[in-house]
């Protein structure tokens, strides 16, 4: 019973996406989702698994996600796959952790589909994930296809504060003075030293697991962003999930601020 139980609940699943999909307006839906994929721990844990399997299932989710953006038009996603806060994690965690980040980054990189670009403090990842996000990069920087922004070492503190070092290194290598700098500052002068640099802001940010915060999730970037607060660990974040995030941003209006 129990058995049959779960192949009905999967089948009333799929009919209701299907449903939600048939009526989501994809013309006027995001253009770049931000994903802060959390929950692989916890989802272990409910599950009766390790740490180390969490991670793994949360790394296979991400090619059933950009599948799905594929289908709906999406142009740019950010994957928030490694924060500068985890760096500070124990070290066999944080070895293990980075091996399964790398893996991934591998697996989207050799897959053909997507173009990859990597986000964050390259300089406090260790030389193996450096080489990598390179490796990555060059492979699949330059293809067709939606572009994975990989978020790896990554904090929005530590991204405005380098986006402001490299400005002031510029501007310093032309000539200027600090006070000039500063006169003549503008928030398109900071917007083009950001790790995503000439790409579009995220429209939608979707957070999984339940926890509502942005935890410095591209700060400068979200100034107008909607969010999306999902109950589910990432691991199980289904397609239902993602179209009902979908649904959710076209319902709104978007005041930019206002």
């Amino acid at each position: 019973m129990n058995r049959l139980h779960r192949i009905l609940r999967r089948l009333a699943v799929r009919l209701y996406a299907r449903r939600v999909e048939g009526r989501l307006d994809t013309d006027g839906g995001p253009k770049h989702i931000g994903v802060i994929l959390d929950g692989n721990r916890r989802w272990a844990k409910a599950a009766g698994s390790t740490t180390r399997e969490g991670h793994e299932a949360g790394a296979a989710k991400i090619r059933e996600l950009l599948g799905w953006c594929a289908e709906t038009d999406v142009e740019v996603v950010t994957l928030w796959l490694l924060s500068t806060d985890n760096l500070n994690r124990e070290p066999k965690e944080l070895e293990v952790l980075l091996g399964i980040v790398e893996g991934a980054v591998r697996d989207l990189a050799e897959d053909g589909r997507w173009r990859v670009h990597h986000v964050g403090a390259v300089e406090a990842l260790p030389e193996r994930t450096r080489k990598v996000l390179r490796e990555a990069e060059e492979l699949a920087g330059q293809r067709d296809g939606i572009l994975v922004n990989v978020a790896v070492g990554y904090g929005g503190r530590q991204e405005i504060t380098d986006a402001v070092r490299s400005l002031l290194d510029k501007r310093a290598a032309e000539g200027q003075t600090l006070a000039e700098v500063a006169e003549a500052l503008t928030v398109e002068d900071i917007s083009e030293h950001l790790y995503t640099r000439g790409q579009p802001d995220p429209d939608l940010v979707i957070r999984t697991s339940g926890e509502q915060r942005l935890s410095g999730f591209m700060l400068w970037q979200s100034a107008h962003s909607e969010y999306y607060f999902c109950e589910v660990y990432w691991p199980a974040f289904r397609k239902v999930d993602f179209l009902r995030a979908l649904r959710d941003y076209a319902a709104r209006h978007r005041r930019y601020g206002v």
